[in-house]
């Protein structure tokens, strides 16, 4: 027998269905009735046809926006919000103080830790000064400098999924990056040599780090992997849990990205982003089941977080398609 209606809001919920399957398996494991609620700026969004409810909200740099969603949360009864995108998540994180008032929990790290992760440079500064290794990161203009060889990486300092990150080969092609002003600030960055993994981490409400799951990038399409393998690389695991807890007031799931250069023992950490990632439902898959600990935290239960997955699994990902009448469609 159900123990009553457990209702999750995936803020900007977008192609993101994997997971919003993943947070529906872990709520019925719980024992609960899952209520899935999306919320985007259209209907567009394929996770908007697979949730339970969606609602239109405004954009996230809009005044409205907060009070839109706790309005659906208050509604809905609205245990935790799982924001998506980067662009959310100083907003949700500002206002964290509200959703608690309504007894909602987000899953976002503190105002200080989103700003670590929403600039480039900021975050190269900010690991260096924690002593964690990361790839040289100055910017763009000053990448002129001779003793920058070819190639490097040029990057939006606010970027992320990969937009605008192109490898510079040329002094030509590096003139050419300065001059483009589409993605606004650019960094320059130096090249990480090795592996590339994408790693879910956990932490609970401690503070604790509860779960590491490496995840060795194969394929990537649009910034996000297509193909990857869980690997137990101790030294990703090790630097992964560093970072976690260096990072002020963080809870809930977070990923970062390491290159591990196994001959010569080199890491270099690219990324930091304090919320599920693109690749998670590999991690999910392989015994980490972030959602499921979330909502045990946030209904004071045990957390039965645990840092055993399974190795060597596999996920290819491939589109899929919904077929739906146009008036369920933004057609415009």
């Amino acid at each position: 027998m159900s123990k009553g209606v457990l209702a999750v809001l995936i803020s900007s919920a977008g192609r993101r269905v994997a997971l919003m399957r993943a947070v529906r398996e872990d709520i019925i494991s719980l024992g609960y009735t899952p209520k899935i609620i999306v919320t985007e700026l259209s209907r567009d969004a394929p996770a908007w046809h697979e949730a339970d409810h969606g609602e239109i909200v405004p954009r996230c740099t809009t005044d409205a926006f907060i009070d839109a969603v706790l309005q659906i949360v208050v509604t809905h009864s609205v245990r935790l919000v799982i924001p998506t995108i980067d662009t959310e998540l100083a907003i949700y994180a500002e206002n964290i103080e509200r959703f608690a008032a309504v007894g909602c929990a987000v899953n976002i790290g503190s105002t200080q830790t989103i700003a670590i992760s929403a600039d480039k440079q900021f975050s190269y500064a900010w690991l260096a000064e924690n002593g964690l290794p990361a790839p040289m990161t100055v910017p763009i203009a000053q990448a002129r400098d001779a003793s920058w060889a070819f190639p490097f990486v040029v990057k939006p300092a606010g970027g992320s999924s990969a937009i605008g990150v192109q490898v510079v080969r040329t002094t030509r092609a590096l003139q050419l990056a300065i001059e483009d002003e589409q993605f606004g600030v650019m960094v320059a960055q130096k090249l990480a040599t090795g592996v590339e993994y994408t790693v879910s981490v956990y932490v609970d409400r401690a503070g604790v780090v509860q779960s590491v799951v490496p995840r060795r990038r194969l394929a990537v399409r649009s910034g996000e992997v297509s193909k990857g393998v869980t690997v137990n690389n101790e030294a990703v695991i090790a630097l992964a849990t560093r970072v976690a807890e260096a990072l002020p007031s963080v809870w809930g799931a977070l990923n970062v990205q390491i290159f591990h250069d196994a001959p010569s023992g080199a890491l270099a950490i690219i990324e930091v982003n304090p919320r599920f990632g693109g690749g998670f439902p590999l991690a999910w898959q392989a015994g980490a089941r972030a959602p499921r600990w979330l909502l045990q935290e946030v209904l004071g239960l045990k957390c039965e977080a645990s840092h055993a997955f399974e190795e060597g699994l596999v996920m290819l990902r491939f589109d899929d398609a919904l077929f739906v009448p146009a008036s369920a469609a933004d057609l415009s």
